[in-house]
């Protein structure tokens, strides 16, 4: 990391990977812009016992997100498979764990956007994006969405919405992002960045 780049910290959860594979458009996007860098994290998965399942560096993929990635951060790609119209379980964990980032306002006045993915085309896309900025707001974070000069928006079969990229992976959870998906992607992070250059 370069030491005058703005960090950008991409956090996403992913089962079968295309929640992933936004959050590598997403970086793609934020690196494009100069003085910028994206960090990507992800978050554990909850169990339902009360025990630790999860080791506390992954086996594989990006490292688990700390405090100190969202105190050093510029800005914030939030992603979230939708789990009945809502955000997973991992992610609304890992924000309840905030609470010390929202005393201290560590992150009003950065910028934040969100991002999905579904099953199905109408899975609750566009509510599991809202759920996801309101924990954000709370935390005076400027919310960023995808607006529609980017070209993409207006003609895609699949995923995007105005709210935040998404990917619609199928029933056979097809992790393989269309081409609109990517561009829409891309350019949510290439927003981000810019906004997070403008804030700071």
């Amino acid at each position: 990391m370069s030491q005058n780049s703005l960090n950008i910290l991409v956090l996403y959860y992913s089962q079968h990977g295309g929640t992933l594979n936004i959050a590598r458009q997403i970086a793609r996007g934020i690196d494009s812009v100069n003085g910028c860098e994206a960090v990507l994290r992800t978050v554990p998965k909850v169990s339902a016992v009360c025990e630790a399942v999860e080791h506390d560096i992954p086996a594989e993929g990006a490292p688990y997100a700390r405090a100190e990635d969202l105190q050093r951060c510029a800005g914030l790609a939030l992603g979230s498979p939708t789990r009945f119209g809502n955000m997973a379980a991992a992610v609304k964990y890992f924000l309840d764990g905030t609470i010390a980032q929202w005393l201290s306002g560590e992150l009003i006045g950065k910028p934040a956007c969100v991002f999905t993915s579904t099953a199905s085309l109408h899975g609750g896309q566009e509510s599991t994006l809202l759920s996801m900025m309101l924990p954000l707001l709370h935390h005076g974070m400027v919310i960023s969405g995808v607006p529609f000069s980017e070209a993409a928006l207006s003609h895609t079969q699949s995923g995007g919405t105005p709210y935040g990229a998404s990917h619609v992976s199928g029933s056979e959870s097809r992790p393989e992002l269309s081409r609109d998906e990517q561009q829409i992607a891309f350019a949510q992070g290439r927003r981000l960045a810019e906004l997070a250059l403008k804030l700071a």
